[in-house]
């Protein structure tokens, strides 16, 4: 692809567009083990036997440990280099893979999978801060994005296929495996297409201002998980007053460092802010959907992984062509309403789940869920160009941690709170194991549809069937409970968004945008 000049500045030539294949890799790579997790649940929880919540907690824990440190990443490799960082980052996910493949209990596993967030906290928002450096025109910028995005869902899309195929041959722990040879590319490749950036005058880094913030974020995600569990009690309360307290200290510690971990001001700017909360929100209904479906397929159809992997594929797909499509469509209808539409859109998928039933609901499954990923999809390509644009160039590592962070938190609650409402309703609907079954398979049994599926040799006979309909029972109302909100994320999409012109309306060059950055102030 030849070089452009749009007033003044010089697009991106033909080692850009290469340099922006090789950022994709650590994109498809955190698909990839996003969807392949999902996938192995049913033979890790045969193998490992964790508990109801030790589940939950394998999935979010990765989700979490990244939306706790990528602010520190962030700021972190504007300091230190953008490229540098990714490329440790790489190495450590690798490495920490290597440990998930080889877990022997639960604990171990979950350990593994925070290390693995905060590895792959250094990745994410290195690949977005770099796309900003090398694409300085608007309209390639927003095509490039919309391909990072679409990485995203191509390794969503595999890794359901390549998953199961493992699955099928190996044990499953070879699905964290795939991440050894993508370290390896990066490794190689990045030096050599990838240019290295650090933010000028960057100052030194506050250690005190990460420490806050990871004391403001991790007490509110325990009060989270703990009220999930066990409702609204003191320890709940404590931890979550103790996050909010630490979060308060945090931003008045930002605001007065000439050169802060986390530029509040950015907040200042209302499409920066209101792109934050499309995000935020919209990923909170497809982190639950994402697990719950995947579920469903395999312990409710009783799918084996490959052929579960399949049917995810055609989600995935819509998904994909959302996140290359909508920059482009974005250039002749304002981003605002892209984005409401295709949420509606992904309202009318919730609905469309809401009616799944244990007697073969697998099509329904499946296009229901194909229009959440479109509306994912959507938002996901222009609600982070958006987020990236309103930032001056120095501040691109800040702007893309807080883009990933709230995607990354959003993903997390999603399992947090919807995975918890589905599964409250399945405890409530089977209430208890037949009174001769043993009190370990009893209690493994009514604590998760996994551990009903793992015990089903040791339960009366139509027992597992109850328990499949209590769990798409809980799957039924959360979805309900994520139509509600997405509807209502579709029309304040439209309101917030609706002063952001079509893509491409203007191409300020980067001084200018660094002109327009407020001034830092002073200690």
């Amino acid at each position: 692809m030849s070089t452009t000049t749009v007033r003044g500045v010089r697009g991106a030539g033909a080692r850009e567009w290469g340099g922006l294949a090789v950022l994709a890799l650590p994109t498809v790579l955190l698909g990839l083990d996003v969807t392949v997790l999902y996938l192995a649940l049913p033979s890790l929880a045969e193998d490992l036997r964790p508990s109801g919540t030790e589940e939950l907690w394998i999935m979010d824990a990765y989700g979490f440990m990244i939306a706790g440190f990528l602010i520190t990443m962030g700021t972190l490799g504007d300091r230190i280099g953008r490229r540098k960082l990714l490329v440790i980052g790489a190495v450590a996910f690798g490495a920490v893979s290597v440990l998930a493949a080889y877990s022997t209990s639960a604990e171990t596993l979950i350990a593994a999978r925070a290390a693995l967030g905060i590895a792959g906290a250094t990745l994410m928002p290195s690949t977005l801060a770099l796309i900003s450096n090398m694409f300085t025109v608007q309209r390639q910028r927003s095509l490039a994005i919309g391909v990072w995005a679409t990485s995203f869902a191509l390794g969503m899309a595999l890794g359901p296929v390549v998953g199961g195929v493992l699955l099928d041959h190996f044990w499953w722990g070879s699905a964290f495996l795939l991440a050894v040879p993508v370290a390896i590319v990066l490794l190689v490749a990045a030096p050599v297409l990838i240019p290295e950036y650090r933010a000028p005058h960057s100052g030194r880094f506050d250690l005190l201002s990460v420490v806050l913030s990871l004391i403001a974020i991790l007490p509110v995600i325990y009060a989270v998980k703990r009220f999930a569990k066990d409702g609204l009690d003191a320890p709940t309360l404590a931890a979550a007053v103790i996050g909010l307290l630490f979060a308060v200290l945090f931003v008045r510690r930002q605001g007065g460092l000439a050169s802060p971990l986390l530029d509040v001001r950015l907040f200042t700017d209302r499409t920066f802010s209101a792109a934050l909360s499309v995000l935020l929100v919209g990923l909170v209904g497809v982190g639950g959907s994402m697990l719950l479906i995947t579920q469903q397929l395999q312990f409710v159809e009783g799918l084996p992984p490959v052929e579960a992997g399949l049917w995810m594929g055609p989600p995935a797909l819509l998904m994909f062509l959302a996140a290359i499509g909508s920059p482009l469509l974005a250039r002749r209808v304002p981003p605002g309403i892209v984005v409401a539409a295709t949420l509606a859109l992904s309202t009318v998928g919730y609905v469309l789940l809401t009616r799944v039933d244990t007697s073969g609901g697998i099509a329904l499954m499946v296009i229901g869920f194909g229009l959440v990923y479109l509306g994912l999809g959507a938002i996901a390509a222009l609600g982070t160009d958006l987020v990236v644009g309103a930032a001056p160039p120095e501040k691109a590592g800040s702007a893309s941690a807080l883009s990933e962070t709230v995607q990354e938190l959003g993903l997390a609650l999603g399992v947090a709170i919807l995975g918890s409402l589905a599964t409250a309703v399945y405890r409530d609907r089977v209430a208890a194991a037949p009174a001769d079954t043993p009190t370990a398979v009893a209690d493994t049994a009514v604590d998760s549809l996994a551990g009903a599926a793992a015990s089903a040799h040791r339960l009366p006979a139509g027992w597992l069937d109850h328990a499949k309909e209590a769990a798409t029972s809980g799957m039924n109302l959360a979805m309900l409970v994520a139509a509600v909100c997405t509807a209502v994320l579709a029309l304040l999409s439209a309101v917030v968004l609706r002063h952001v012109g079509v893509i491409g309306t203007a191409e300020p060059d980067l001084a200018e945008r660094a002109s327009a950055a407020p001034a830092k102030p002073k200690v």
